[in-house]
């Protein structure tokens, strides 16, 4: 029994550092987005002698948030919908369907997770982008995206279907519906745990997303996402070093993220929790 309380204070005091060092970080860029950039550099108070709301207003006005973020929202939706059906498919094929070769095909998807190419694979996707025509459009990561599937994402689904009785399947074929029909009828209703956490998991890639999208858009702004128009605040010759709109545009950056996780964190939890455990 002493044993027992002594894990959980050890474990509840681990848990309370760890808030404290996510949370900080982020607390403090919330307080210093609404002082003036002196007050931020001289660091005097943790809090705002007075709240500049002004700072939000020009960060949106001044990176022309307005635009940028309907492309993030266009981008980041488009790239959940690619993620959420090749996730979905494939996790039941590979789970669900019988065909020669699956356990070696499936060992070469999990074999990507340990090859990182890192920048030397840019050049090549470049040059394949520019032969399509669609290297200066979001379009062109979208397909990108949809031909690069998330091995993480796929195991998430694989491992929930594990979960599932094969005799739904058995029964529906009884019924008459083919493999297909199965999925779409029986299968992907059941899915929807998992497929919030998988939502979440590219949501978040894709908004976060700055080094393809600034690629891409160097020579197309207007094709700008919300990540590479804040950065560019930094740059910009009416605001250099202003870290208060910086700060700004990072906390605008930072609300749909969290609303979606907010929104969908049941089912996050949930989906994490299943794919995990039963597989």
């Amino acid at each position: 029994m002493k044993k027992l309380k002594l894990g959980s204070i050890i474990s509840h005091v681990f848990l309370i550092l760890l808030l404290i060092v996510v949370v900080c970080p982020f607390a403090y860029a919330l307080m210093s987005s609404f002082k003036e950039t002196r007050e931020i550099l001289t660091a005097t108070s943790f809090f705002p002698k007075k709240l500049r709301f002004e700072n939000y207003k020009e960060a949106w006005v001044t990176a022309n948030f307005s635009k940028y973020t309907i492309n993030s929202v266009w981008y980041s939706v488009v790239s959940v919908l690619s993620a959420l059906y090749t996730s979905a498919v494939g996790g039941y094929v590979f789970q669900r369907g019988q065909f020669r070769g699956k356990k070696f095909i499936f060992a070469v998807f999990t074999s990507l997770m340990f090859i990182t190419l890192g920048t030397a694979s840019m050049y090549p996707q470049l040059e394949i982008l520019q032969v399509l025509k669609i290297n200066n459009s979001l379009w062109g990561l979208i397909i990108m995206h949809f031909f690069a599937v998330n091995v993480t994402n796929l195991h998430l689904v694989k491992s929930y279907l594990a979960a599932l009785p094969t005799e739904l399947d058995e029964a529906a074929e009884i019924d008459g519906c083919s493999f297909i029909g199965t999925f779409f009828k029986i299968i992907l209703p059941l899915l929807k745990p998992v497929m919030a956490t998988v939502g979440i998991f590219a949501f978040g890639t894709a908004w976060n997303d700055y080094l393809w999208p600034m690629i891409v858009t160097l020579s197309n702004e207007n094709e700008r996402t919300l990540a590479v128009g804040m950065i560019a605040l930094k740059g910009d010759a009416n605001a250099a070093a202003a870290w208060n709109l910086i700060l700004a545009g990072a906390m605008i950056s930072a609300i749909p993220m969290t609303i979606v996780y907010l929104f969908f964190n049941k089912y996050f939890i949930k989906g994490v929790t299943a794919g995990a455990v039963k597989g």
